[in-house]
């Protein structure tokens, strides 16, 4: 039985193994003071890029960045406020953003929440897919147009192999009629892979791509609302991905030659991955892109 659990969980799964230079480039991540964002953070500083590092906490995001020079003292990292539980944060955001920064090669949509209680964003959003889908929406839609001037260009949408347990419930999307904390987020990571798919198929011929990851199962804080997930990763934790080994994907999508033109897939350790039938529905995803901009009250042909 040990050899069977070490064989599945203790192997670190996929690593990037492309020396893919960045000079020059500009990156941004959202989310990226701690976990993967950071790691993904640290390694693509040191291919070369300028990473500006989205957080809605600043001081930890400040700290994350010092901590990356300190790892590596040519980085180019900048720490930038960005809130996406708050609309309005995230259209400031964006129009500081293109006001100072004149390109963007690779944006990722890695920030998120895991099984919070329930609450609202400052929009009226469940929290889940308010942040981890309308969020990530409402921003790329903002700066795609600024992607499609820096192209070529990549957008890589952290998802999860949660979203195998998702579906996306349009008769009740802010779980007012019920609530469970696990349900929502898998339908977040749904419309995680639901986004990726469809911004891909609107994208052919821009050089820009888009792909979603499954990061795998990382030891990270992302559970420190659900305390029967905090025991479970302290119990399990030998064979959990540390925060390096789960953004391994993240930089593969982000930088691998090979993906140069590949768009609308979904990857873990550094391969393609299984899609589940929910997450492969075309109706779904064009219905589910109508609805975020309507919410967003947004138009994105």
């Amino acid at each position: 039985h040990f050899q069977t659990l070490k064989r599945v969980n203790l192997t670190p799964g996929g690593v990037c193994k492309s020396a893919a230079r960045l000079d020059g480039k500009t990156v941004l991540i959202t989310g990226a003071n701690t976990g993967i964002g950071k790691e993904t953070a640290l390694d693509l500083a040191v291919r070369g890029a300028r990473v500006i590092m989205a957080c809605r906490d600043v001081e930890k995001g400040e700290e994350a960045a010092a901590s990356i020079r300190a790892s590596y003292s040519q980085a180019q990292v900048e720490v930038r406020e960005l809130d996406l539980a708050d609309t309005c944060s995230i259209r400031a955001f964006a129009q500081q953003f293109l006001r100072e920064v004149n390109h963007l090669h690779i944006l990722i949509n890695n920030a998120g929440v895991m099984m919070c209680p329930y609450t609202k964003t400052i929009d009226g959003f469940e929290m889940h897919i308010g942040v981890n889908h309308l969020g990530h929406f409402l921003l790329t839609s903002l700066l795609i147009g600024l992607l499609k001037r820096s192209a070529p260009a990549r957008i890589v949408v952290v998802s999860s192999l949660a979203h195998n347990f998702g579906w996306i419930r349009f008769h009740d999307l802010h779980s007012q009629g019920s609530y469970n904390s696990g349900l929502a987020y898998c339908q977040s990571k749904l419309a995680n892979v639901l986004f990726a798919r469809e911004l891909a198929r609107r994208l052919k011929g821009t050089s820009v791509t888009v792909n979603s990851v499954h990061p795998g199962t990382v030891n990270s804080d992302l559970t420190r609302h659900s305390t029967l997930m905090t025991i479970f990763f302290t119990v399990f934790s030998m064979f959990l991905k540390t925060p390096r080994e789960g953004a391994q994907t993240t930089i593969y999508c982000a930088v691998a030659e090979e993906l140069h033109s590949i768009s609308g897939k979904h990857f873990s350790d550094c391969t393609p991955a299984f899609v589940a039938p929910q997450g492969r529905s075309e109706e779904t995803a064009r219905r589910l892109w109508d609805v975020s901009c309507e919410l967003l009250a947004i138009e994105w042909d």
